[in-house]
């Protein structure tokens, strides 16, 4: 969610010249990936479905089993999107951080998080504490934690359900900063890669539930296999590199098809395939390398970018502002004019989200929360003290990346 989760603006680096540390040195900048713009619509989108047509709600007045049979038996699966969100954030989250300091990091993660979050806050919370107080009982207390992003820190329920996507995401880039405090470096990417997954792997079976928040560890491995997926995409392909991605892997199916298992048959009407959660889950990583690794990662075409923009704000408020939509409707509609209306509903207040907050708002909280960083860095910084300045490859990624 996922995270998206929010992913920063992709470079488009295939082919590029090799750099002398056998690196990919960065394009021409403002250049991107608008492959992975499209996959991340895409991803949002298949979990906008799967609310809609396939799990659990009163929206319809009945199981939407019912309205949409085999229909919402293919949507139950597009569960999966945030798995695909984590993978892709592996690998671009990486690639923002690459080369920078710790408050630029920091800065770019809470411009990117906080602004749609807030207005999709606000938005669901005015429609469930004003317009439609039967679709889900929340408070104003309850409200005012979910704006911190630590509800589950303080075992306050989420205001929407989507938001514990956020509550991973934000776990993991904190795990992002801590490696750029230590040093980025490929050797330290990869060990950290190979053993991540597997110490979250042994809090998932010990049950400690510290060891699990503190590792992210159910969703472990597709961060780290994005991040892999980043590194050959950076340097080329290697046998260690995608050895690693074949272990987190398989420890991603370890993890998540028992757990999707559980879900779906819980919030759906239907009994999910583990071969086909299974399959999904390779999917998830096989998607992300195609469209970046590939001939694929050419393709440039502009209207993938702007569907990317659209991607968290449109996961943010969809799944309340849609289900109203479908409340006020299903009855007086044919079902698929309903389900419409609630898809062009959600995706008018995405736009609406992306132009009057995020273009306005994200520019000047990165600079501020970078600025006050950095000056707090300065004050601790013990005087004569080095400061690293990033290789000439780094600065073209940054460059690339337009950060």
């Amino acid at each position: 969610m996922v995270t998206a989760l929010r992913a920063p603006q992709v470079p488009h680096a295939v082919p590029s010249p090799r750099t002398p540390e056998g690196g990919r040195a960065g394009t021409a900048a403002g250049s991107r990936l608008r492959t992975l713009d499209g996959l991340r619509f895409g991803a949002a989108a298949g979990v906008l479905l799967y609310h809609f047509t396939a799990r659990w709600s009163t929206a319809w007045g009945e199981e939407p089993a019912a309205r949409f049979g085999e229909l919402g038996r293919v949507t139950s699966y597009f569960a999966l999107g945030p798995e695909l969100f984590f993978v892709i954030s592996g690998f671009v989250i990486l690639w923002s951080a690459w080369g920078r300091s710790v408050p630029a990091v920091v800065g770019s993660r809470v411009g990117r998080l906080f602004p749609a979050y807030w207005t999709a806050l606000v938005l669901t919370s005015v429609l469930l504490l004003v317009l439609w107080p039967d679709g889900k009982d929340i408070t104003l207390g309850q409200v005012a934690v979910n704006a911190t992003l630590l509800q589950e820190v303080f075992a306050v329920a989420h205001v929407d359900g989507v938001y514990w996507t956020l509550w991973a995401e934000l776990r993991f880039y904190a795990i992002v900063v801590v490696l750029v405090a230590v040093g980025l470096t490929r050797r330290r990417v990869l060990a950290f890669c190979a053993l991540w997954p597997l110490a979250g792997l042994v809090a998932e079976h010990a049950g400690a539930s510290w060891a699990q928040t503190l590792l992210v560890s159910r969703y472990a491995p597709l961060f780290a296999g994005g991040m892999l997926l980043f590194l050959i995409h950076r340097d080329g392909h290697a046998r260690l590199p995608w050895a690693l991605v074949g272990l987190n892997v398989v420890v991603a199916l370890v993890n998540v098809v028992p757990a999707q298992l559980a879900s779906l048959s819980r919030n759906t009407a239907f009994v999910p395939s583990p071969v086909v959660l299974g399959l999904l889950v390779v999917g998830c990583f096989a998607a992300v390398a195609a469209l970046t690794l590939t001939r694929l990662a050419r393709v440039d075409l502009p209207v993938l970018t702007t569907l990317g923009v659209l991607t968290y704000p449109l996961y943010l408020v969809h799944e309340y502002w849609g289900w109203w939509t479908i409340h006020l409707l299903h009855d007086a509609v044919p079902t698929p004019v309903a389900l419409l209306a609630a898809v062009a509903v959600s995706l008018g207040l995405a736009w609406a989200v992306h132009r009057v907050v995020e273009k306005r708002a994200q520019g000047p909280l990165r600079a501020a929360v970078e600025a006050g960083l950095s000056r707090l860095v300065a004050t601790y910084r013990p005087r004569g003290g080095a400061v690293t300045r990033p290789r000439a490859e780094d600065r073209a990624l940054r460059t690339a990346a337009g950060r």
